[in-house]
């Protein structure tokens, strides 16, 4: 019996990893696509990876919507989304609607803080696993994935309960399943694949929010350069280390646990950083570029919200949110004005 896995948002990220899960035996890994559906459809996805080498992934359905997805009657084992999350914008945890089953252990491989929440309100009963990956990974032409340099990523299960009260008997459940899940992308080839327990993989949200909080925002207001730019640049260095800093000062006092002396520094980070000469760019900025809606709110506003709730304040974030909240606002005003 084989391992039925569904993508939901097979851009470059989930593509990626879909690539990955193909290759584990039992596993029949379908997708569904939005922009890039008439090329997957017809040729598969083409990946190249300095890493993993060049190869073509053909998915076992390619679906264009999840209505398709419902109609084929497959009975899900794990549900991947890997959409961007904009809650200001829309609330995807409703596509799934119809596809969870009491087998369906949802994957969110997302950025941003409170991601999983409006899953866990849809789906009270349902297994929920929460990944948080660094990736390097881009779609340049429709079904063209090109990967070039990290693929990290950590899985654990949600269990919200945990932080203020016991175990429940469902949790083993849930457990395994991210267990089974993180086992596939290790058996895929994955390496730097690691399971975590529900406040650890908290911590690995919290630390991905400072990397994310400081190059994603920055470079927008930059002009949209890349993180090897910003990195090698004396002031916005300094810059990009005092957001980091003001995330990783602030969330151990939310959660109540420092971080783990294995997670990488502000400084090492901007070191790592500096090395990365692909040239590739935070994903807001390329949203920016291409006139999207950004994930504001799920890597800015939410952890200033939840910081101001127990009484903490981020300056250096806020600044960074408000700027840029007016900014898109302002240009969403634009576009209705032309359109009129």
């Amino acid at each position: 019996m084989s391992t039925e896995v569904l993508i939901v948002g097979a851009g470059a990220i989930g593509a990626f990893y879909a690539s990955r899960l193909a290759l584990v035996p039992n596993t029949q890994v379908s997708v569904v696509c939005r922009s890039n559906y008439s090329a997957v459809k017809a040729n598969g996805f083409k990946v190249t990876s300095p890493q993993y080498g060049n190869n073509t992934f053909v998915p076992a359905h390619t679906f264009a919507n999840p209505e398709e997805a419902r109609k084929s009657g497959i009975k899900w084992d794990f549900i991947v989304v890997s959409t961007k999350a904009l809650p200001d914008v829309s609330d995807d945890s409703k596509i799934l609607e119809g596809l969870v089953s009491d087998r369906t252990a949802i994957v969110l491989i997302q950025n941003g803080l409170g991601v999983e929440a409006p899953y866990l309100k849809r789906f009270p009963h349902a297994s929920i696993c929460t990944a948080v990956t660094i990736a390097s990974c881009a779609q340049p032409t429709p079904g063209h994935i090109t990967h070039n340099r990290w693929t990290r990523i950590n899985s654990g299960p949600y269990l919200p309960h945990l932080d203020t009260g016991a175990a429940l008997p469902s949790d083993t459940k849930v457990v395994q399943q991210n267990d089974q899940f993180v086992k596939m992308l290790v058996d895929g080839g994955i390496k730097d694949a690691s399971a975590y327990d529900h406040s650890k993989l908290q911590l690995v949200r919290w630390h991905k929010i400072a990397i994310n909080a400081s190059m994603n925002p920055s470079s927008v207001l930059a002009g949209c350069i890349s993180n090897y730019d910003m990195s090698n640049d004396p002031e916005l260095s300094i810059h990009l280390k005092g957001v980091m800093d003001e995330v990783m000062e602030t969330a151990p006092m939310i959660l109540g646990k420092p971080f783990p002396p294995d997670f990488a520094t502000p400084e090492q980070i901007i070191r790592s950083t500096r090395k990365n000469t692909s040239g590739s760019k935070p994903s807001m900025a390329l949203d920016w570029e291409q006139g999207k809606t950004m994930e504001l709110e799920v890597i800015l506003g939410n952890p200033i919200r939840i910081a101001r709730e127990r009484g903490f304040e981020m300056p250096r974030m806020q600044t960074l949110y408000a700027l840029l909240r007016m900014a898109q606002a302002n240009r969403e005003k634009a576009k209705s004005k032309s359109k009129m």
